[in-house]
């Protein structure tokens, strides 16, 4: 009888030092019936290992191991479903908030059921980083870390308390407190392992550390071989409660490296190249995996930065094999020795080890770099791929102003007379290209109260920020050592220049410190601000009153210089409208020159004591400065102690009252966390499922609705559901924060679904918003329309077009749509990841036949739709939907079922997959 658990005999034993553990051998697999697998790109093989793992016959049968062989073959292109079980789960606190909200009702849900609460807690692994809330307010002074800490406190007490509660209520759960670092960096440094261990059947098993998180940069530490990405909040749930992620086996691109960076490059230019390169190839949905000899000339800080990046190229990860320099950072950042030999066998015993001698992968497709061909760069002004050499870039500005500033909000607000020179080649609009004037002739627009004046172009942001660089000693140190030449040249930033440093982590601060630099850094106005996210997410912190009034009123084009990963428009500050990604060293740089209208590399950026001018050149440092830095102010000791005792938290985390024990006791007067009704009238065993009948359209969206559509985002306004509901409870809409704050909240959430402003319900002709007819047919916002419905016991669809649901995984796109009460979407077509995470709501996705459409069905929103049998429904099956139409005309309509698999209809069966993983948790 074969054993459906190991088809492939892959169970074995691996000895390192005196101890014992089980892995899954790939070798042994191939000579079982793989044959070739020893070709795969490293990347599939940790996903062939997973399969390898977790083969049950059910949610991973042998069929689907076979289909990772037959990968050679096809290339990934067949892309056959499989189920893969992370080993772990990473989330930061914006996001990571409504997934602790779902446990605590379940908690609640589970003792209403006369079960012990206890009962709910992760499956695996779970580590939430508070990094996401810290917003620049303060900069520029010795205070600002304090200054901005306490009033991270202040506006994130709700938050931060019930996180606090789930801290000590759950087990496999952990927080890192605020102030520690940006999650990305944290898990680089001290929660990634590389190889996962875990007990079982009183052994312990090894196996490759995987993870999914709640962030898109989660890809960070697949720069140490640890296979993981970003998903939405359903999925990150559904994996952290045991159960599998549907996912294709993905087409792998190999990118080559070879040779070395020259002097004077660093690891952001490698990885704004690598971004270019990648988004003209075309890599969405896809692993990349980087080989090649030139990896032995990165550092694994280096490789980190390209891996974070991988969300800006469009992949779904960017995968650095195991290799020397892995195991080198694994000691240096203080990992046991026990660890660390674990890995090295381990890597070696799985094929999963990287030597320049290898053979190089199969892989569906590959490009190249030849590293000695970087040369220094800047991404802008709106996107992460759109690179510019730093020679260039003055010039692409002046080039892109023109579009930029197409957008200004009064173009007969210019400037007069001597002032008129700053324009030229004026057209009807009243806008033009910059003049390449010099400063004299272009004296800009005075901001009262100071003595200097601002004009299009000037960088009134300067931060050093975001894990992509945070991460990285190199970029780091050689920031602090551009300011300390300026600081000893008496060079200082431009005073319209908001400057500041959010590290990546405490260890950053640390070896600044040791090194001397922090005081240079704090002497060019670069206090450490924060340790999170700020600037690169948006918590940039509002600029100097006059400045951003002068900005506003004259509709100047202003710029943000920031060693972030994501640039896009309006999102770093509502004032600034040009963004550039660099490196922090010259970041530092622009704060000095103040302008991205003037060629940095040749115009001076000041004079020193003694009236010479002061160039770049003679700021930057060179690569044996950085290296000597390097060597004498890190030390394995600051990770040990840094990371010692990470999940106490300062004084303010340990103040923080918790109520409640097993379960928490919910404020209903919060309008940040709240008891979610999905669990209302739940019973142990799930109801029979029953036909929807007469239900009601809520919408009819065209092609290409995405998650962003869908779900709430962003800022509101108190003429809205959710600015009314919180207007009701004395909020003020200044301090309405933003949907993204305030997702532990379902009251919020649910009203912003279906709410984007550019949202077109073609049920209403040509009106743009989240706007549909109520059941007496007045236009009105759609989820009062859904309210009304609600009450009158009528259940509700919705109607799309090809490709429904693209976009990120936004768990209240289907969170929210669940609690309006629709039933059921029809569309042309589905994202594969929404259409999972429907299911996962109780909601069925149905498709309708080739060639068929609502609009071919003249459906114009008065129907009522019935769709029935679906007490006996199978996996992919052909339902009718009967259709009435306004007129008394009744229609039999085929639709596929896009429930897709076994498991995802018992999801549906009990309601969605958080009732079945209760239901099934209870019963254990």
């Amino acid at each position: 009888m074969t054993d459906t658990s190991n088809s492939f005999n892959a169970r074995k034993s691996l000895t390192v030092g005196n101890k014992a553990y089980t892995i899954y051998s790939l070798a042994d697999a191939e000579q079982a019936g793989l044959e070739g697998i020893s070709k795969l790109p490293k990347s599939l093989k940790v996903v062939l290992e997973n399969l390898l793992r977790f083969e049950d016959g059910r949610t991973v049968k042998a069929e689907d191991i076979r289909a990772v062989k037959a990968w050679l073959e096809d290339r990934g292109k067949a892309g056959h479903e499989i189920s893969y079980r992370p080993a772990r789960v990473l989330m930061q606190d914006f996001t990571g908030v409504p997934a602790v909200v779902d446990l605590a009702a379940m908690r609640d849900a589970t003792a209403k059921l006369g079960a012990d609460p206890q009962k709910i807690n992760p499956l695996v692994p779970v580590d939430l980083v508070i990094d996401h809330s810290v917003m620049v307010d303060y900069f520029g002074t010795p205070g600002a870390f304090e200054q901005n800490v306490e009033r991270e406190y202040e506006r994130n007490g709700e938050r931060y308390e019930f996180l606090r509660w789930g801290q000590s209520a759950f087990e496999n759960f952990r927080v890192v407190p605020p102030g520690t670092g940006i999650c990305h960096q944290v898990n680089l440094e001290y929660l990634a392992q590389t190889v996962w261990t875990r007990a079982e059947n009183g052994g312990e098993i090894a196996y490759p550390d995987t993870l999914v998180g709640t962030d898109s940069h989660t890809t960070m530490v697949n720069g140490m071989a640890v296979l993981g990405w970003g998903v939405g909040g359903i999925e990150a749930e559904a994996a952290m409660l045991g159960q599998p992620i549907s996912m294709l086996i993905p087409e792998v691109i190999g990118f080559k490296f070879t040779g070395r960076l020259p002097e004077g490059t660093t690891a952001t230019d490698l990885v704004l190249h690598v971004t270019e390169m990648l988004r003209k190839k075309g890599v969405v949905g896809k692993f990349v995996e980087f080989y090649g000899a030139g990896l032995s000339n990165l550092s694994l800080e280096d490789k980190a930065t390209i891996a974070n990046m991988a969300p800006e190229y469009g992949a779904t990860c960017g995968f650095f094999p195991v290799d020397a320099e892995t195991l080198k950072y694994l000691n240096d950042s203080g990992r046991e020795p026990d660890r660390v030999a674990l890995v090295e066998a381990y890597a070696k015993a799985q094929g999963m080890f990287r030597t320049d001698a290898d053979a190089d992968p199969v892989f569906t497709d590959t490009l190249e770099l030849d590293l000695a061909t970087v040369v220094p760069s800047l991404a802008g002004p709106k996107r992460p791929q759109d690179r510019v050499a730093l020679v260039d870039a003055s010039t692409a500005f002046r080039d892109a102003l023109d579009e930029i500033a197409g957008g200004r909000k009064d173009p007969t607000k210019l400037p007069t007379s001597r002032e008129e020179s700053r324009y030229v080649n004026e057209g009807a609009s009243g806008v033009g290209t910059l003049a390449q004037d010099d400063e004299d002739a272009n004296p800009g627009f005075p901001v009262a109260g100071c003595d200097y004046t601002i004009t299009d172009g000037d960088v009134v942001i300067a931060a050093i920020t975001s894990c992509t660089n945070t991460s990285n000693p190199s970029v780091l140190i050689a920031a602090g050592l551009v300011a300390r030449k300026a600081r000893e040249k008496g060079l200082s930033p431009k005073p319209w220049v908001k400057t500041s440093l959010a590290p990546g982590s405490q260890v950053v601060t640390e070896y600044l410190t040791k090194s001397g630099l922090q005081e240079d850094l704090d002497a060019m106005g670069f206090n450490t601000v924060g340790y999170g996210c700020t600037t690169c997410i948006g918590n940039s912190g509002p600029l100097d009153e006059e400045i951003s009034k002068t900005i506003n009123e004259n509709d100047l084009v202003a710029v943000s210089v920031l060693s972030g990963n994501r640039n896009f428009e309006g999102r770093v500050n509502p004032d600034v409208r040009a963004n550039y990604l660099a490196s922090p060293p010259l970041v530092v740089a622009y704060s000095l020159l103040g302008k991205m209208t003037k060629d940095i590399t040749t115009v001076s950026l000041g004079k020193d004591q003694d009236g010479n001018p002061v160039y770049l050149k003679d700021l930057w440092p060179s690569s044996a400065e950085i290296s000597a830095v390097l060597r004498s102010a890190i030390s394995v000791d600051m990770f040990k102690r840094r990371y010692g005792d990470v999940f106490k938290g300062d004084r303010r985390w340990q103040e923080i009252k918790v109520d409640g024990g097993e379960t928490y006791k919910w404020n209903s007067a919060s309008t940040y966390v709240q008891n979610p009704p999905y669990f209302e009238d739940m019973s142990l065993t799930p109801s029979p499922i029953t036909d929807i009948e007469n239900a009601r359209v809520l919408s009819l969206f065209l092609d290409s609705i995405t998650t962003d559509h869908i779900s709430p985002a962003g800022s509101f306004k108190a003429g809205t559901p959710a600015g009314q509901y919180l207007v009701e409870r004395q909020v003020k809409p200044v301090d309405f924060n933003s949907y993204g704050a305030r997702r532990g909240n379902h009251e919020v959430m649910m009203r912003g679904t279906f709410a984007n402003i550019r949202i077109k319900n073609q049920m209403l002709d040509g009106v743009e918003g989240g706007f549909t007819k109520s059941p007496s047919g007045e236009v009105v916002p759609i989820y009062d329309a859904a309210m009304e419905y609600k009450a009158q016991g009528t259940p509700l669809v919705v109607f799309a077009g090809k490709e429904y649901g693209t976009g990120s995984s936004r768990d209240w796109a289907a969170k929210g749509t669940n609690l309006l009460g629709v039933k059921a979407v029809i569309a042309q077509s589905f994202e594969r990841i929404h259409r999972s995470n429907l299911v996962g709501m109780g909601i069925l996705p149905l498709m309708f036949a080739e060639g068929t459409s609502w609009q071919s069905l003249g459906i114009t929103g008065d129907e009522t739709v019935s769709i029935r049998g679906l007490a006996a429904i199978e996996p992919r099956q052909t339902l009718e939907l009967d259709i009435t139409f306004g007129d008394g005309r009744q229609q039999m309509v085929p639709v596929l079922l896009r429930i897709d698999t076994l498991d995802e209809l018992e999801y549906y069966r009990h309601g969605g997959i958080l009732h079945y993983v209760l239901r099934n948790l209870v019963a254990a």
